[in-house]
């Protein structure tokens, strides 16, 4: 049961769902049904006995009250059924900002968890950011799929200058996809490559077909450019070691290095030639994004191939159907560069303990056991996924998920997209306008001192 409150601390107006005490919670999957680990959060119950009666309260990016607030409310629902601990779950559409707010006032909640890696680095720093300790570091990096790349994720630097593990990884995002029809596949007899060079030979043969290989468009608004930002971080890690990709991120290895404009114009090997994407490469940067991959769905297809993050299902025909009207595969690694592994480019959401309190610790606990990702894996319509590897991937609520589970589960390496990582104009500035600049037909050498100069100025 939720209720909907009305938090008075806060400078500005938030809704707040409360969530009733053990006892009073509805749990969408009945106890010892299915597939879940219901042992996982028997042992975690027997184990948090004496936190019944306290109050936690969260603070989150989920504020969509029919889509992801609700879900996630579900697993509250266990977590509460389990400790007996009241939740106070907490969202705004500007919630990094408030977060900010919050903690600066020194107000915030017990639990804040948000997808800026950049944002808690800077509440780290600040000493606003309780050390989740080495356990937790082991845990990560034993139970995660590139569990490394998820612990360092969540290590920043504190008040002196030392790293610790500061967040546990939650509901990630997987970028590095390419979408296809399968239906246009099969009447042409072409096949899901398996390396880059598959990729490229498949890209020659459609065109040598009469075909266009690709849909790309990264026109935003305000935002323009940033897909193109995606193809030249995913690439950057199928050609770079990770090391790279993390100085390029800092501003230790520039733009203009030659191992990023190398992978700049690798991505303008495929974009700058017209015969590779649908409407020349001139539409590009003026189809929105949104909009791109609709070429996949028409009879004859007007392209074959479309990059995009696996939100982007949201922008297909309403009457696809996954599986059947479209399909996707791994953006895949280089036959080159053995040594690179399969590295996947992605976001994902992180946990922190922003004011400290038995549930809150106890809660992180929570976030360890498998039936803590299992239940938002199964609610119907859910966009969770969970690089966890304790996780029954048979709870999926599709085999859509069940696909990108694979993907983040086989991963050698992971990275944040690399332009969140950046300081915000620059990610969020330079570097989209500058692909935006690189399409229209500036040098890679030209767009790289343009950001670098603008790095230069901060």
């Amino acid at each position: 049961m939720h209720k909907l409150l009305l938090a008075g601390a806060s400078t500005l107006a938030l809704t707040i769902g409360l969530a009733s005490s053990a006892g009073a919670v509805d749990l969408m999957f009945p106890k010892g049904k299915g597939d879940f680990n219901w042992d996982s959060l028997q042992k975690f119950a027997d184990a948090h006995k004496d936190l019944a009666g306290q109050t936690l309260t969260t603070w989150d990016a989920w504020n969509d009250p029919a889509g992801d607030k609700a879900q996630w409310e579900v697993v509250l629902a266990y977590f509460m059924d389990a400790t007996g601990v009241t939740v106070q779950d907490g969202s705004s559409k500007n919630y990094e900002e408030q977060a900010r707010i919050d903690i600066q006032a020194g107000s915030p909640a017990n639990i804040t968890i948000l997808p800026q890696p950049g944002l808690l680095a800077d509440f780290a720093k600040q000493g606003k950011l309780k050390d989740l300790g080495d356990d937790t570091t082991k845990f990560i990096t034993d139970n995660f799929g590139a569990g490394s790349s998820w612990a360092n994720l969540g290590q920043f630097a504190g008040p002196d200058g030392t790293k610790h593990q500061y967040a546990f990884p939650y509901k990630q995002e997987v970028k590095s996809l390419v979408w296809y029809s399968p239906d246009a596949f099969k009447e042409k007899g072409y096949t899901v490559p398996a390396t880059w060079e598959d990729l490229m030979a498949l890209q020659d043969k459609i065109k040598a077909d009469g075909g266009t290989p690709w849909c790309v468009g990264i026109e935003s608004g305000g935002a323009t450019g940033w897909p193109a930002t995606d193809w030249v971080e995913n690439i950057l890690l199928l050609t770079q070691p990770p090391e790279v990709y993390d100085d390029w991120t800092t501003g230790k290895v520039k733009f203009s290095d030659k191992r990023i404009t190398d992978a700049i114009d690798l991505f303008g090997s495929i974009v700058k030639d017209d015969k590779n994407v649908a409407g020349g490469t001139k539409s590009v940067a003026t189809t929105a994004f949104g909009d791109s991959p609709k070429g996949l769905f028409t009879v004859p297809p007007q392209c074959y191939l479309h990059k995009q993050a696996s939100f982007i299902t949201s922008f297909f025909p309403a009457d696809s159907v996954a599986g059947q009207d479209y399909d996707f595969f791994y953006f895949p690694p280089m036959k080159a560069h053995p040594e690179l592994g399969n590295p996947v480019e992605g976001s994902g959401n992180l946990v922190t303990i922003t004011k400290d309190s038995p549930a809150a610790e106890a809660f992180i606990e929570f976030l360890k056991t498998p039936i803590a990702h299992e239940i938002w894996m199964g609610e119907t319509n859910s966009s969770f996924l969970s690089a966890m590897k304790t996780v029954n991937p048979k709870v999926y609520s599709s085999d859509t998920l069940r696909k990108f589970g694979d993907i983040l589960l086989n991963a050698t390496t992971f990275r944040f997209d690399g332009s969140d990582l950046m300081p915000g104009p620059i990610g969020a500035g330079a570097f989209w306008t500058g692909m935006v600049d690189y399409v229209n037909g500036k040098s890679s050498t030209d767009v790289a001192k343009a950001i670098d100069d603008a790095w230069a100025k901060l």
